[in-house]
């Protein structure tokens, strides 16, 4: 911020550019305000639930695994979603195909449930804020509800990409991470699956 001294002296000088920039620079230091930096969850406050996006919601709805099974995933354990998609392209049989679909239908359907349950407690524990019935003492149970079917989520997908390895060969597993697109080969000896 310039100083009224400096100010003065600057006019004085410059009397002509003075006029011109001396209210310039005030305008920009009371306009300076917030910018994306300084607010970076500036248009968030129109969402539905605060802690959950429009595409959050919508993944949860259809059980889509929402980044819950990376662990797995990175680490050379294939989950039945992905595999299912690169059936043709890295050999499926029938019989592996029979077993993947089986064990995507149920993860889906359980996850579908999961989702649901954590939209929920998103939701209450967003309205508790919203409508400021919220207390230390209520808190803990919100986020519980919201956070144990976070947990079962979890569980959910990371067991679908466990129950999917061993059913594919190394090759087809091979054929996967390439298809997948990860760099390097990952050594899945001991993750069971055929030979």
């Amino acid at each position: 911020m310039l100083s009224h001294l400096a100010i003065n002296t600057f006019a004085e000088g410059n009397s002509r550019i003075a006029r011109i920039l001396v209210p310039l620079a005030f305008a920009a230091a009371l306009a300076g305000g917030a910018t994306a930096q300084d607010a970076p969850y500036a248009g968030l406050d129109s969402r539905e639930i605060a802690a959950l996006s429009g595409d959050d919601i919508a993944a949860l709805q259809a059980g889509s695994g929402w980044g819950l099974a990376l662990p797995a995933e990175l680490n050379g354990w294939p989950g039945p979603a992905h595999v299912l998609e690169l059936a043709d392209e890295i050999g499926l049989t029938e019989d592996q195909l029979t077993q993947v679909q089986a064990i995507w239908d149920s993860m889906n359907a359980r996850a579908k449930l999961a989702g649901a349950e954590l939209i929920a407690g998103e939701r209450a524990l967003d309205l508790a804020f919203e409508t400021g019935e919220i207390d230390a003492a209520r808190l803990p149970d919100l986020i519980a509800a919201a956070e144990a079917p976070r947990a079962s989520l979890r569980i959910i997908h990371l067991t679908a990409h466990l129950e999917t390895a061993p059913i594919l060969t190394m090759h087809q597993k091979m054929l996967y991470d390439r298809a997948r697109g990860y760099g390097g080969e990952l050594d899945h000896s001991a993750h069971g699956g055929h030979n």
